[in-house]
């Protein structure tokens, strides 16, 4: 995330950011910062040059542009097919409010918003809703007594909730950010660990009731945890856990580095002033124990002119990216480049960000990375690494090429790239909204500042999520932006931040919620009458991983390959469902169905029934 406006690789203090430039174009973003930091350069003298020549971010060299540029305002013959989305939040029965804590101080945490889950978390076949919830600041005009919590809401299989936070212990209150659910103590049920600004918090659950317990995953007290994911990183059977820290900061810090906006005053600034921090990896000894194995991992990745962390995470994905059949892990870091950690075995990874061509954008540079997901979305078969970016840089699409671990930046060419670069993007994910049997793409947008107007005439605090339809061979380009009259209330304006989804009403097609920071989140109920079929799979492990996360499974149907992986991490600070849906079109029979589980066994079934749910085995 960076500011408005803003050299991703500066590091010279904000204390002024300039007066900004209004233009109708949204490029504005990245030059008016620029132009605001020559201010600062020049007022600094040499010291200040010193700190930004020396505080560079780039450390390995950007890789060499391959994709031909297609026209920014290229249109599109083919037309998406018309699925509303309706807001049914409140008549369902979700009445939660998130709490930032915001007051006029402008805290950086207050803007980052929290996470939201799917999960099956009762075992009923059914997609639960966890909300993940902020906190005043100690001292604040609110009753400290009345603070907000997290939030569970229980699913009746209908689309229906009821709200099941106190009567499961989870009416806790803390400055949360993120969540992630998995077993960890291999007894079967779903565990909850949540991050946060300060310790992180894990709940392991035991008849119906979660149980906050010390198992050495609690992090430091002065930490900003964002992203979090449950995998297994060694092949052992068990889940282990990621955890991504955001940057070293402190209300101290924040007043001190003082970041400001011309016609605003004290602002919500870029991160690149604030130190990074490494993430944690975590190794679950079989009992829900944790030892930090961070540094002997390889996943401490420090600034070589600074020697201080890189990092600064805010999105992780895991999922095999060259093919070697163990799970590797992607990181989308705010302002600096991009991590990709290649899993080479015995709990070791190997940071490949640059090499893999993931690290900066297709000019470069480094971007404000959000959110994250990936899929296998077209007929080749190719992995594609989706991210949110900032407010005047174009969301990024890394496709798989045929060296193992290559990537190359193409959302330009694969029609991402011009619609989505005045929108700041935080969640984004893949999912097949009208089930025509290709992945399309879904991001959710909202801007930091709430009088970035002012301004920014073309920059609002309220924005659209934007829908990508997959058009397959139809089109010029892949993607095709849905239009806000063919996407119902998913075109209304939020702050947006988290975005998960699952088929929360059992009619077979996905359905979406999105949080906003400060205010309600918003579910949309997908009424879409295609009549295209479809086949659920849950896929169910044995042992210590019930779920079967890092499963993947290929579907064969109408000639046509489908692969998804179990992985419900994804998205920002987030979580999907683990059960995976599969569209068809109008192909009405499977021809053949595979999965492989994580420690690589594999079973093949012929011609599932199509429109039904299927639990799967080994």
């Amino acid at each position: 995330m960076s500011a408005p406006g803003g050299d991703r690789r500066a590091d010279a203090p904000g204390k002024e950011l300039g007066e900004e430039l209004a233009r109708e174009d949204d490029t504005i973003i990245g030059t008016a910062f620029r132009w605001s930091l020559a201010v600062v350069v020049v007022l600094g003298g040499a010291i200040g040059l010193a700190v930004w020549l020396l505080g560079g971010e780039e450390d390995e060299p950007p890789p060499e542009e391959t994709e031909t540029a297609a026209p920014l305002e290229a249109t599109e013959s083919v037309v998406p097919p018309a699925v509303a989305f309706r807001d049914v939040t409140l008549e369902s029965g979700l009445t939660f409010v998130h709490e930032n804590g915001a007051r006029g101080d402008k805290l950086l945490p207050e803007t980052m918003g929290g996470g939201v889950a799917f999960l099956d978390w009762d075992r009923d076949e059914d997609p639960d809703l966890l909300f993940v919830n902020g906190a005043p600041w100690p001292g604040g005009e609110r009753d400290p007594e009345a603070a907000a919590t997290m939030a569970l809401y229980r699913n009746d299989g209908t689309g229906r909730f009821a709200d099941a936070t106190a009567e499961v212990g989870l009416d806790v209150a803390f400055f949360g950010m993120g969540a992630a659910a998995g077993d960890v103590d291999c007894d079967g049920d779903l565990d909850l660990f949540f991050t946060a600004l300060g310790p992180n918090r894990l709940f392991l659950q035991e008849d119906g009731r979660f149980d906050e317990v010390e198992a050495g995953v609690a992090g430091a007290p002065d930490a900003w945890s964002t992203c979090a994911a449950f995998f297994d990183a060694d092949g052992d059977g068990d889940l282990d856990l990621f955890v991504g820290n955001y940057v070293k900061w402190s209300r101290e810090i924040d007043f001190a580095i003082d970041n400001r906006l011309t016609g605003i005053g004290r602002a919500y600034g870029p991160p690149m002033n604030f130190e990074g921090m490494h993430p944690w990896l975590y190794r679950n000894d079989g009992t829900g124990k944790f030892d930090d194995v961070t540094a002997e991992a390889g996943l401490q990745v420090v600034n070589p002119a600074t020697g201080a962390p890189r990092g600064k995470a805010l999105g992780v994905l895991p999922v095999d990216a060259d093919g070697d059949g163990r799970l590797d892990l992607f990181v989308a870091n705010d302002t600096v480049q991009n991590h990709l950690f290649l899993n080479r075995g015995g709990m070791t990874f190997e940071e490949a960000g640059a090499r893999s061509g993931v690290a900066f954008d297709r000019n470069g540079s480094a971007t404000g990375a959000m959110g994250i997901d990936a899929a296998w979305y077209r007929a080749d078969g190719a992995l594609g690494v989706a991210i949110g970016n900032f407010a005047g840089e174009m969301s990024s699409l890394y496709v798989a090429q045929e060296a193992p671990g290559l990537f190359v930046d193409q959302a330009i060419g694969e029609g991402l790239g011009a619609p989505s670069r005045q929108r700041l993007s935080f969640g984004i994910f893949f999912f097949d909204y009208d089930l025509d049997g290709r992945l399309d793409l879904l991001q959710a947008n909202g801007h930091l500042e709430d009088d970035i107007q002012k301004i920014q005439p073309s920059q609002h605090y309220e924005q659209p999520a934007q829908l990508f339809w997959n058009a397959g061979d139809a089109g010029r380009h892949t993607f095709v932006e849905v239009p806000a009259e063919g996407a119902g209330d998913l075109a209304r304006p939020i702050v947006g931040r988290g975005a998960a989804f699952a088929d929360v009403d059992g009619d077979g097609d996905f359905d979406v919620v999105l949080t906003q920071t400060g205010g309600r989140p918003l579910l949309l109920r997908n009424e879409q009458q295609l009549g295209h079929h479809w086949v659920r799979l849950r896929v169910v492990g044995e042992g210590c991983n019930p779920d079967a996360i890092g499963a993947t499974v290929e579907l064969v149907a109408g000639g046509k390959r489908q692969r998804m992986q179990v992985m419900p991490t994804r998205s920002y600070l987030s979580q999907v469902e683990t059960t995976l849906t599969f569209g068809l079109g109008a192909t009405a029979a499977v021809e053949r169905l595979v999965v492989r589980w994580p420690d690589g066994h594999v079973r093949e079934l012929a011609g599932p029934e199509v429109d039904r749910l299927h639990v799967v085995g080994r």
